[in-house]
């Protein structure tokens, strides 16, 4: 007589994979995705915390990590990530292209606004600055190279949501990693405003981090008639009496400056408009 094996008893397919793992590399990118998800950066005795590790199991790898230059520890021996991953990743040709047709272009804006603009793409669920020109006038505002923005709460995350197909803006929001301070949105909410962003061909509105900052942002668009980055000026008006552009005058400047760069990229406005 013969039994049937049982399902449950039958033994798993093993992963073809696991023979092929490196505890030691996982334990060093462990430690690289805890810090990058931490504003403040951990302490050593917090890292093995949160990685369920013990100090021991990490000690090597964080005095490489920081040997190496990735990471770094401050007067009260908590550890951050430095820029280092951030330059590695945008030595990459497409993105290194992108940045040198952008900042000629960046720097014409800067001088016909008199206000600072940056360059930001959508990359690992998050917003990053990936170029920043200061305003020529003696005080400006900016915001620093690879410096992390939330995806749903700013005007450059909204435009580079708006124009993207549904299934990729649901990835999009589905790899979303909120920053901090970013603040929650209602999903029908932020609807309506990538609606509008669609319709006006740009977004406007108040900084909800620096009180008296209007962030205004234009598309850039790239081969295959998608966006692939934005412009964002923070505008801050003067009260001196100083005459400088208005929020008019600087739309202006924006549209024309995005509609070079997205041609320097490969964008046929020509194409685009026959597709609609």
């Amino acid at each position: 007589m013969t039994t049937e094996p049982n399902p449950s008893e039958t033994p798993s397919e093993p992963d073809p994979t696991a023979r092929y793992t490196a505890p030691a590399l996982d334990k060093g990118l462990d430690i690289l995705e805890a810090l990058s998800a931490s504003a403040d950066g951990y302490s050593l005795n917090e890292l093995s915390q949160v990685l369920q590790r013990n100090v021991n199991e990490i000690f090597r790898m964080v005095v490489t990590l920081e040997r190496r230059g990735y990471i770094q520890a401050d007067s009260s021996d908590r550890y951050t990530l430095t820029l280092k991953m951030f330059a590695l990743a945008h030595r990459q040709p497409p993105i290194k292209s992108l940045v040198d047709a952008a900042h000629p272009l960046l720097q014409e804006l800067v001088e016909r606004t008199r206000q600072s603009a940056h360059l930001t793409i959508y990359q690992n669920g998050r917003v990053v600055v990936i170029a920043q020109v200061d305003s020529p006038e003696r005080w400006s505002f900016g915001l620093k190279v690879g410096v992390l923005m939330g995806l749903s709460d700013t005007s450059s995350g909204h435009v580079l949501l708006a124009y993207q197909d549904e299934v990729t803006r649901t990835r999009m929001l589905s790899y979303h990693i909120k920053v901090e301070g970013e603040l929650d949105i209602d999903p029908g909410q932020l609807f309506s405003l990538l609606m509008a962003v669609r319709q006006t061909g740009y977004a406007m509105m108040p900084s909800i981090q620096i009180q008296g900052v209007t962030n205004i942002a234009f598309p850039v668009w790239g081969l295959g008639q998608r966006v692939v980055a934005a412009i964002n000026i923070p505008h801050i008006a003067r009260i001196d009496g100083t005459p400088t552009p208005n929020k008019e005058q600087i739309k202006t400047a924006l549209a024309d400056i995005s509609a070079r760069l997205s041609k320097r990229l490969g964008y046929d406005l020509q194409a685009a408009s026959a597709d609609h």
